[in-house]
């Protein structure tokens, strides 16, 4: 009797930028000037450690970041897009309320895949992927493109009313524009080895963008994103830490035996932060966010495709995720021989 386990992995992987960028202080400049408040020279830069990010423009959607990494996906693999039988666009953004984004995806692709959405916040991403290695694992799917296009930089509240509604605005000026796409299907060797996740869902007001719901189906102030930074860190750091241990104790893997740690970035204060919690050692990080600001979903998408070349068979790589709701989550890969 063969009890092995089958094996499924990432076997490609892909992101995109828009061309267009934007500097923290002249997004402060505009948000000053439509304010008409004197903010102090260099706030927004100092708070947050982010230097510039990627946004969209006015004619680029979620669905077109997620379509250009996809291709490039299906060209490096050198696949037909009726290769796919599943298709997840998993993102914090989305094209319209209905229909799925994923089926924008799907017809300028043209694939005939089984398609939807998959939506939880920063952790979109990494959900789709450990959904697309269930579906596999179960016999629902044979081989799975899973795609992310985020514009979050639209959920910027353009003027502020006041100093005191810049503390809750202030997470939704770290934002940046990007695409990722990953091919996950069996491998014979290495593969996703590890997954873990933990949700806190009593936090789920402390941040996002409340509108396009039934709560507030209308209104642009509700399209803003709103939160405290500072509470959605200390939520993070109080729970982090325990899930990391036990993603350790259960692998025996320490951080000397990753190539590379992948970890969603906010801001760079954060980031620093996180590093001193967990000790992780900071030449293991792919570090995005001063110059791509907080990509969302997409973040471990881009940092899997800027890491992926230097990657050999056999290294790991731990992926660790942590969205609004909230919700962490881990997963280490490792690659195949």
């Amino acid at each position: 009797m063969n009890l092995t386990v089958p094996r499924v992995g990432i076997t490609a992987a892909a992101s995109f930028l828009p061309p267009r960028e934007v500097t923290t202080d002249e997004l402060q400049a505009r948000v000053a000037a439509a304010s008409r408040l004197p903010l102090p020279t260099g706030m927004m830069a100092r708070a947050t450690g982010i230097e510039r990010r990627r946004v969209a423009a006015d004619d680029e959607y979620a669905s077109g970041l997620a379509i250009a990494s996809a291709r490039t996906v299906l060209a490096e693999a050198d696949l037909d897009p009726l290769d796919i039988d599943l298709l997840l666009f998993a993102s914090a953004t989305r094209d319209m309320v209905e229909p799925a984004t994923a089926h924008v995806v799907q017809a300028a692709l043209g694939s005939r895949a089984h398609a939807l959405d998959v939506t939880n916040a920063c952790n979109s991403f990494l959900n789709g992927i450990d959904l697309a290695r269930a579906m596999i694992l179960a016999g629902r799917a044979r081989r799975a493109l899973v795609v992310t296009g985020e514009t979050p930089t639209r959920a910027m509240r353009p003027r502020l009313d006041g100093m005191a509604q810049a503390r809750t605005a202030l997470a939704g000026y770290t934002f940046g524009d990007a695409g990722a796409a990953v091919l996950v299907e069996p491998v014979a060797t290495g593969g996703i080895v590890d997954v873990d996740s933990e949700t806190h869902s009593e936090h789920w007001a402390v941040g996002g963008i409340f509108g396009g719901g039934s709560r507030h189906p209308r209104g642009d102030e509700h399209t803003y994103f709103t939160g405290d930074g500072a509470k959605l860190s200390g939520v993070f750091e109080k729970i982090g830490a325990g899930l990391l241990e036990r993603v350790a104790h259960r692998t025996g893997l320490g951080w000397d035996d990753y190539a590379a740690v992948l970890v969603h970035q906010v801001t760079v204060p954060y980031l620093r932060r996180f590093v001193e919690i967990v000790g992780v050692p900071e030449e293991k990080l792919v570090i995005t966010v001063p110059e791509l600001g907080n990509v969302a979903s997409a973040t471990l998408g881009v940092q899997l495709d800027r890491v992926r070349p230097r990657l050999t068979g056999g290294d790991k790589v731990l992926m660790v995720g942590l969205g609004g709701g909230v919700s962490l989550m881990t997963m280490v890969w490792e690659v195949s021989a």
